[in-house]
């Protein structure tokens, strides 16, 4: 019986480092730690959860600052798979497969949330405002959303890639078209539900800046 031989190549991990400054607003809607603790009591209660029940007044500076990622030393930060996910969607205007830029790209976090632990890439610019807006849920009610926006925000990003996928420009590239094309956060030109808001749009830092 013939044998097949198999080679497989050790892996070439490779890092670089972009930093992005935002050319639109960016907003951030977390889940927050809140609404997932209420959602587990009433979960945990069964039959016994009230049904109906009278309606808590909604306090807006709370929603705002439950909407935000923030580390233990206190600064915010944007969710790192955000990027990660970005870059993989972007992979569909080059025609390369989304499956392989799965195993291909990682951002590296700087930080973590200071509840759940989720990784976090650092937003650096002045606090955000808090931004009320009207929005239509799934079932045709209007509601009003509360959510931190940066109107001038950067971040600077640390990208591992293998390098048998990719080439260090191939990344710088792809980041481009993320920053042009794609977009990070709430109202981002590829959101799932909607066209956008043209929010979470970005530029690469030029060399000479």
């Amino acid at each position: 019986m013939a044998t097949t031989t198999v080679q497989i190549s050790a892996p070439d991990i490779r890092e670089i480092q972009c930093k992005i400054i935002g050319t639109a607003p960016l907003m951030i809607a977390r889940f927050s730690q809140k609404a997932k603790l209420e959602m587990m009591a009433k979960h945990a209660a069964g039959s016994t959860a009230k049904k109906g029940g009278a309606r808590n007044a909604k306090d807006f500076d709370e929603a705002f600052n439950n909407a935000r990622y923030i580390s233990p030393e206190g600064w915010d930060g944007i969710h790192a798979g955000a990027f990660r996910a970005a870059m993989i969607s972007a992979c569909r205007l080059v025609g390369y497969k989304m499956t392989l830029a799965r195993l291909s790209l990682f951002v590296v976090a700087d930080g973590y949330d200071h509840l759940d632990r989720t990784a976090l890439v650092r937003i650096h610019g002045p606090k955000p405002e808090r931004s009320d807006m009207h929005v239509r849920n799934a079932t045709g009610v209007i509601d009003v959303r509360t959510r931190p926006i940066w109107h001038e925000w950067s971040c600077e990003l640390r990208i591992r890639y293998d390098g048998g996928q990719f080439t260090g420009n191939d990344v710088v590239n792809l980041l481009s078209r993320v920053g042009q094309q794609v977009g990070i956060g709430e109202g981002r030109p590829d959101s799932r539900q909607s066209a956008g808001l043209g929010f979470g749009l970005f530029r690469l830092q030029e060399a000479d800046e």
